[in-house]
């Protein structure tokens, strides 16, 4: 496998009820390089009364580490709870102790998720927040995720807000369900006009033909993703889109989030997100299965 571009399970893809070690293990057995952590699952792991120490020393047991750190929302909000802002904290000390050097971001109000209402502001306003946000972050990437249901639908829109913003750490990153499920064809043309090395990571899965209706399409986003190449769309397709586009990404994220998949057990759900992963890979783009 690669060290240059780690295949990495997201944290979503494991779920949330299990301990830190059981993750670490069970990614590790089924051959991933790299964990992603939500600030949400780092704290779980402080609560079953680890601390900074004890995960590492977990990491090291079993030769793994965490190449993702997720997720930044309501960034653009001119009025921010302390729950997130404390929240965006804690992913900047997560990529100090893990050594990560970018932080996935999202754009939508968690207050609204349910209403189906998401932050849409302007490009100028989103930008000037970005703009913020990386100042903040000082030596971190933001990885600003275009997700269908969100202020930032499409690519189009993320990187009209991440030119605008004019700094150096902002950049892109793609998710082949959001991609999809935005109506965006899978062809190099649309990434037309963007830097290869705007985009950070990557993250693969797969869809079904038909998607939820668009008010509750969040919903399918967080409870019915399917494995790489294992649904109605061209996974394929996307990951060779992305390998002709020159990107270099820092981590290829599996993100499946399957109530199904997870139901099957930890084992079982890693087993079967990296095997059609690796399945993907060795079709479009095998360099990246290389050491």
């Amino acid at each position: 496998m690669s060290k240059k571009y780690p295949i990495t399970v997201s944290s979503w893809t494991l779920g949330d009820q299990c301990t830190f070690e059981e993750r670490v293990k069970a990614a590790k057995e089924a051959g991933f390089e790299g964990i992603g952590l939500r600030a949400e699952t780092y704290v779980d792991a402080l609560n079953e009364g680890l601390f900074d120490a004890d995960i590492l020393a977990i990491l090291e047991k079993y030769d793994m580490k965490v190449t993702e750190v997720e997720y930044i929302v309501q960034w653009a909000e001119d009025h921010r709870s302390y729950e997130q802002k404390y929240k965006e904290q804690m992913c900047f000390h997560m990529c100090e102790l893990f050594g990560v050097n970018h932080i996935n971001c999202e754009l939508f109000d968690v207050k609204q998720i349910n209403c189906g209402l998401m932050e849409n502001y302007s490009v100028a306003h989103t930008a000037q927040k970005l703009k913020e946000l990386c100042h903040r972050a000082g030596e971190y990437t933001i990885g600003v995720e275009p997700m269908p249901y969100s202020g930032l639908p499409n690519v189009k829109k993320a990187w009209a807000v991440v030119k605008e913003s004019g700094c150096e750490n902002a950049k892109l990153i793609l998710d082949s369900w959001h991609w999809l499920r935005a109506n965006q064809p899978v062809d190099l043309s649309v990434l037309e006009g963007i830097p290869a090395e705007k985009i950070v990571s990557v993250q693969i899965n797969d869809v079904y033909e038909r998607p939820y209706a668009a008010s509750i399409l969040r919903d399918e986003s967080m409870h019915d993703r399917l494995a790489p190449g294992t649904g109605a769309k061209d996974t394929v397709g996307f990951v060779k889109m992305i390998k002709e586009a020159g990107v270099s990404p820092r981590a290829v994220g599996v993100e499946v989030i399957s109530d199904a998949i997870v139901a099957k057990g930890l084992k079982e759900a890693a087993s079967l997100t990296y095997d059609n992963t690796v399945k993907v890979l060795k079709e479009a783009w095998p360099e990246l299965l290389e050491d």
